[in-house]
């Protein structure tokens, strides 16, 4: 290995290194203030004098009037992440599936378009969107976040399943429809185990996409045992005596599901959402 390669290795890693620890100094510091007690809140301390578990205790309890429907809106952020999950992924893998192997006529437009979408932001879309669920009845309802976050997730789910169902053998489909099999039969059967690293990956996309979300789940959803926990997490701040330690520990165990997700399905990841990127 010559000396220009291996400093250029050590330099790449140097910069690895550096963002890595830039990255977790806000995660440290989010753990280290959900244990510091609140009398300790603003001393500045890389380390609590007298660590605690109590704001965690509080927020198990719901001790804490902010924390009244803290299990009721962590169902309600679970629920609404697995639903958008679920129809986005049925959304794309139908219509990636129609526009790949069946080949109907203006596909591939469609699924250009999809993708163009995304040249709007979806901050600029929240008063057209409210609008819509007005008329249509779906206001202060989850139904109305699921259908939006839905809208926001499917293009690019479509856009990316699409990439990764070209690179499947074509010969595999004729087969099968010699033998006997339905489109339905490809689909199932063939079609949704080849596509299964993509599916996770665009499902694990559209998940934290919906978990995380507040600009839509604030504007869409009013009572406080139908919002989300990202929501009810904002609720500290509309106030100048904002107990922060609490809200860091709420904070530490909503982060807790979408990290545990993300480990679960890290390898398919990279392999699924970068499907097609390269063509051969």
């Amino acid at each position: 290995m010559s000396l220009r390669k291996i400093f250029n290795e050590a330099r790449l890693m140097l910069l690895g290194i550096v963002i890595f620890i830039w990255t977790l100094i806000p995660i440290y510091h989010l753990f280290v203030m959900s244990i510091t007690p609140r009398v300790e809140t603003f001393a500045g301390a890389l380390w609590p004098s007298r660590p605690t578990l109590e704001n965690y205790e509080t927020v198990v309890k719901q001790g804490h009037y902010y924390l009244e429907h803290f299990w009721q809106q962590l169902w309600n952020s679970a629920f609404v992440a697995v639903m958008v999950c679920a129809i986005t992924l049925a959304i794309a893998s139908t219509a990636t599936f129609a526009i790949s192997r069946l080949r109907v006529r203006g596909g591939r437009l469609v699924s250009n378009m999809a993708l163009a979408t995304y040249l709007i932001p979806p901050a600029f879309l929240a008063i057209p969107m409210y609008k819509v669920m007005g008329v249509y009845g779906l206001l202060n309802t989850q139904w109305s976040l699921i259908l939006t976050m839905v809208t926001f997730a499917s293009p690019y789910a479509i856009w990316v399943l699409k990439q990764y169902a070209d690179k499947l053998p074509y010969e595999l489909d004729e087969a099968a429809r010699i033998d006997g099999a339905s489109p339905l039969q490809i689909f199932r059967l063939i079609y949704l185990p080849l596509m299964a690293p993509s599916l996770v990956a665009i499902g694990t996309y559209a998940l934290l996409l919906a978990w995380n979300e507040y600009l839509y789940a604030f504007l869409l959803l009013s009572a406080d045992k139908d919002i989300t926990l990202a929501v009810a997490l904002g609720h500290f701040l509309t106030t100048d005596d904002a107990p922060f330690n609490v809200l860091m520990a709420t904070g530490a165990v909503y982060a807790l599901p979408p990290a545990a997700i993300y480990y679960v399905f890290r390898r398919y990841m990279v392999s699924g959402l970068t499907a097609g990127a390269v063509k051969s």
